[in-house]
């Protein structure tokens, strides 16, 4: 199968449990930039997550000013300078943050925007917005990979937002991801299916 072939199956074929495609400008950014389709599939699976927690945070804290777009932008695009740093997408390494910082403001994204590849490891950094924690929950609970320092800093966001118990909103935000988890399989399942280069 062609790298073309390869990423447009990953971009569109039919996940269980079924995933949302990608943002129609990140999409086309990942064919031009001939991106590998796993990692293609692994943004789908990130972004797909993503909308989840927007959703559950729309009906249960609607007063709560999230920029959803950003968030989704952000799950969908965190690991793009993986496309310049192809070994971390089988092994570990940070290099892939900046330069996806890098590529997105080449490519005309703003800062606002392309602060996401770089900030979804760094959930602790000063300046962290709800955004930023939302992308990186999204990037570990995809795959049912729980944080709880991470858990943490969302749950005490929202408490103090609403003035809630901290209690009630970690049984609510632990029963989101409890339920994200719970299709971990079929997206890693699904994201493994594709490789890390086109075969030739």
């Amino acid at each position: 199968m062609s790298l073309s072939d390869a990423l447009s199956q990953a971009l569109n074929a039919p996940a269980d449990p079924p995933l949302r495609p990608l943002p129609s400008p990140v999409a086309d950014l990942l064919r031009s930039l001939g991106a590998p389709p796993r990692l293609a599939a692994h943004l789908r699976a990130v972004h797909d997550v993503a909308v989840e927690l927007v959703e559950w945070m729309d009906l249960r804290h609607p007063r709560i000013a999230v920029d959803r777009a950003a968030v989704l932008f952000g799950a969908a695009t965190h690991d793009i300078g993986k496309t310049v740093h192809t070994a971390e997408l089988s092994g570990p390494g940070s290099a892939h943050e900046e330069a996806g910082r890098e590529l997105l403001a080449a490519h005309g994204f703003g800062p606002d925007l392309a602060r996401f590849a770089a900030t979804h490891a760094s959930w602790t950094a000063p300046g962290t917005t709800l955004e930023d924690l939302l992308v990186s929950t999204a990037d570990k609970v995809w795959k049912n990979k729980r944080i709880q320092e991470l858990e943490d800093l969302v749950i005490a966001r929202l408490a103090r937002a609403t003035g809630g118990q901290h209690w009630e909103e970690y049984l609510a935000f632990d029963d989101l991801l409890t339920r994200i988890g719970d299709g971990a399989d079929g997206r890693l399942a699904f994201q493994a299916s594709f490789p890390v280069h086109a075969h030739p």
